[in-house]
């Protein structure tokens, strides 16, 4: 949990953005292209490195790279912090890519085998649940450790600070137990004898052996694409304290950046509360609903247009977020582990793909709606998602209460 933590507490978050447009700042003063440009070469970098970097948690320690990860990221927050520049800022954000994929996919590959590798492999839903819980605290942290640094010590302090967090990140993951059980059968998971040479070595047949995983297997591959299509909102939380400012303008309570961001907090509470859902409520079949409940809170909230309302977004969020954990989970049962870090990080490049998209519809429709008009508009795939979910269930309960009824 503590790696969980300090990964996302990093004071830089909320303002590298106000960094990079800082003319006071020699080296930044950078245009919104510019901004832009550097955001596209993030998501970018990040689709092209990510399934490489899940072969590489296939076949080497896992560990490594959970400890490589946050210290490569760490040195492109030391570029921005010490050396800004339009160069450093875009080195950065490649070395962030890379750093933020040594960790994608390999996490859950290493949680789920080593809690296999004890028989514990049901554990799974609750650990990654309080992961993502600990991740939003983190965030929420970072943000509040912001405003104190940037009194103190400016951007200097700010970076700085993140650079720490990241060591400290990469120092908490060196302590992870790493057995090296790798199975190469969903089914012997749970074996506690697991031989590390079952599982495929080469970089193509571990890549062939996780894409055999979602070809062999209908429900896999279901699940690999909810997984990616529940990350469509969470990819424009970006752009939630535009909605939030909108309801307070329209309200005529009065906007401020510091009302926003309490508010901003609640959103967070939901997403945890969500995460942490997942404890008690597994049951993949209750996604279909749950979502279909979150889809339409967030479109009736978006139109409402009062304060009041972020309540209903956070809890839209807390249902995507906990929808998000048991998917993962369910998806994460059906996977080989000798490539299990290769498919998550399939699902990784997925959800950068649907990040990259969510951008650019929120670039081409902001031009002629608010943001509560986009965001109901961005609710409804959501619904679309639930109501298919919704009809296949039913479909294989009127198929099995055929089949059970009397002759």
């Amino acid at each position: 949990m503590g790696a969980a933590l300090l990964e996302d507490l990093i004071p830089l978050y909320p303002v590298y953005a106000i960094l990079f447009a800082d003319s006071s700042v020699p080296g930044a003063g950078l245009s919104a292209a510019e901004i832009s440009a550097l955001f596209a070469l993030w998501s970018v970098s990040t689709v092209i490195v990510e399934v490489p970097t899940g072969i590489l948690a296939d076949r080497y320690s896992r560990r490594r790279l959970l400890v490589a990860g946050p210290l490569v990221t760490g040195a492109g927050f030391a570029l921005w912090t010490f050396a800004p520049s339009f160069l450093a800022f875009a080195a950065g954000f490649v070395l962030w890519a890379i750093g933020g994929s040594l960790r994608s996919g390999t996490n859950q590959a290493l949680v789920y085998d080593e809690l296999a590798h004890l028989g514990r492999s049901q554990d799974y839903a609750r650990l990654a649940g309080a992961m993502r819980a600990a991740a939003a605290v983190g965030v929420i942290g970072g943000t509040a450790l912001a405003v104190p640094l940037l009194g103190w010590g400016g951007y200097a302090a700010v970076g700085a600070a993140s650079v720490v967090s990241c060591v400290l990140c990469a120092i908490a993951s060196a302590g992870l137990p790493e057995t090296g059980a790798r199975t190469a059968d969903p089914e012997d998971a749970d074996l506690d004898d697991a031989d590390p040479d079952d599982a495929p070595t080469g970089w193509i047949a571990i890549l062939r052996s996780g894409l055999n995983d979602l070809r062999e297997q209908p429900v896999a591959r279901r699940l690999l694409m909810l997984v990616i299509a529940l990350t469509w909102v969470a990819a424009l939380d970006e752009y939630l304290p535009l909605l939030v400012e909108s309801f307070l303008a329209g309200s005529g309570s009065g906007t401020t950046p510091q009302v926003v961001a309490l508010l901003m907090i609640v959103v967070a509470v939901g997403d945890i509360c969500g995460s942490l859902a997942a404890r008690r409520i597994r049951r993949p079949s209750a996604i279909g609903p749950a979502v279909g409940i979150g889809a339409v809170a967030l479109v009736l909230v978006s139109l409402w247009g009062h304060p009041a309302g972020v309540v209903g977004i956070a809890v839209a969020f807390g249902i995507f977020g906990w929808a998000l954990v048991v998917a993962d989970a369910a998806l994460q049962d059906r996977l080989s582990s000798g490539s299990r870090a290769t498919v998550t990080s399939i699902a990784g490049m997925g959800e950068e793909v649907v990040a990259i998209l969510a951008f650019a519809g929120w670039a081409a429709g902001s031009t002629h709606l608010g943001p509560a008009a986009m965001f109901a508009i961005a609710a409804l795939p959501y619904a679309v998602v639930a109501g298919a979910m919704t009809v296949r269930a039913s479909r294989r309960w009127r198929k099995r209460m055929s089949r059970n009824a009397p002759m």
